[in-house]
């Protein structure tokens, strides 16, 4: 009797590959996406309803880029990840990167005195928050290629195309001007160059020396009055004085202080936010966590930062227990983006770095940042999936698990 070749269904091999699935990372990924979903509202609901706007709306949207960030996880989580390094991906997804980037200054929609905005009808598309993640992907098939020939990214000729197209894109960020995504993007490429190159003793000296120069200079430009006018420059005054400026540029940081005072340890309740009714600006974006300090207090926060640190500490272990290169530097690349972003946020809420207009992971409205973390969060759970795959065969080596080879 011929034996037959029964194949799974396409619903089927998902369903059986999910069942590899890292739950170190959906599980702080979810939570934190609730979390966001009901923040937003929180942070939102008054202010629309004291500018005749629907309580809803903000709620609405948010919960429907936090559905539509859960699929991206799930694509990305059974995607093949050779199709992000063949020819034709990278070449394109280079001409769209830059063709959006240059795009947007011409005719993207300026925000709080950044032209970084694409309105396409109903959605507002940032080019800035996908060029993070064009630039993982890109650089690790890169570096990694360079490897693979035997030779180090920065010793070869190989190197001079990508960090000349991460020159030109990283320009047109600093040009929106968007400072914040500069610095994050910025951030990515160095740390996957370390990652790849550079010696650990010069790599940590260089992230130390940079900043400090750059805050010093910022200082000394400040009190000497080259830096003067201007939406941003007045970001940066506020920064250095904030209380000297409270009724002006500064009114942002004090109001965050306040609410965050208000919050103390345990928080004034869920809603009960008296800084999100027309005290602080943006507060379902650039200052939610400031309202979530003052509505769920110390505990709230710590809890949010505890689970944003799981997630980040998982990215980084699946990166060191990859023998891949190119996914080791994906992780690495993935969790910089993370980290950077809430350390910007947080910083600029506390006032230990200006207001850059960065938004936190997960939890600050946002279509753009919600998919594009997302779609890392299903690249990282790819590559986990994979790990835990080849540990299985490992434990049972007649077993043979079919789509293994991604």
């Amino acid at each position: 009797m011929k034996k037959l070749s029964v194949r799974r269904l396409p619903l089927k091999r998902v369903w059986h590959d999910m069942c590899y699935c890292d739950y170190y990372l959906l599980v702080p990924y979810l939570i934190l996406c609730l979390v966001g979903v009901v923040m937003v509202y929180s942070s939102s609901a008054g202010i629309e309803m004291q500018n005749g706007g629907s309580p809803t709306g903000y709620l609405v949207k948010q919960a429907i880029y936090a559905i539509l960030g859960v699929s991206c996880v799930l694509f990305f989580a059974n995607f093949s990840l050779r199709h992000f390094r063949t020819r034709r991906f990278l070449k394109y997804s280079t001409f769209i990167m830059f063709f959006l980037l240059a795009i947007v200054l011409i005719v993207g929609r300026a925000v709080n005195g950044a032209k970084g905005w694409l309105s396409l009808g109903p959605i507002n598309l940032q080019p800035a928050e996908f060029c993070k993640l064009y630039f993982i992907l890109y650089l690790a098939d890169r570096m990694d290629r360079a490897r693979q020939r035997g030779t180090h990214f920065l010793d070869s000729s190989a190197a001079v195309g990508p960090l000349v197209f991460a020159a030109i894109f990283l320009l047109l960020i600093l040009a929106q001007p968007d400072t914040g995504g500069f610095a994050i993007n910025a951030s990515i490429i160095i740390v996957m160059v370390l990652a790849c190159d550079i010696k650990w003793g010069y790599g940590i000296g260089a992230i130390i020396f940079f900043p400090t120069a750059g805050y010093f200079l910022l200082e000394k430009a400040v009190e000497s009055g080259l830096i003067h006018g201007g939406y941003r420059a007045q970001r940066f005054i506020a920064f250095m004085n904030p209380f000297g400026n409270a009724s002006g540029s500064g009114s942002q940081l004090v109001n965050s202080y306040y609410a965050i005072s208000n919050g103390g340890v345990f928080g004034v309740g869920l809603g009960n936010s008296i800084q999100k009714m027309g005290y602080l600006p943006e507060p379902n974006t650039d200052f939610i966590m400031a309202i979530t300090s003052e509505e769920l207090g110390l505990l709230g926060i710590t809890a949010i930062l505890g689970l944003l640190l799981c997630l980040i500490c998982r990215i980084i272990l699946v990166g060191v227990r990859s023998r891949s290169l190119y996914q080791t530097l994906i992780c690495y690349g993935t969790a910089t983006f993370m980290m950077v972003e809430t350390f910007f946020n947080i910083g600029g809420v506390l006032g230990i770095l200006p207001i850059t207009g960065v938004t936190f992971p997960f939890i600050s409205y946002g279509g753009s940042s919600m998919l594009v973390l997302s779609s890392a969060v299903g690249i990282i759970m790819n590559i986990s999936m994979q790990q835990n795959k080849e540990q299985v065969q490992m434990g049972h080596p007649f077993v043979q698990v079919e789509g293994s080879d991604k």
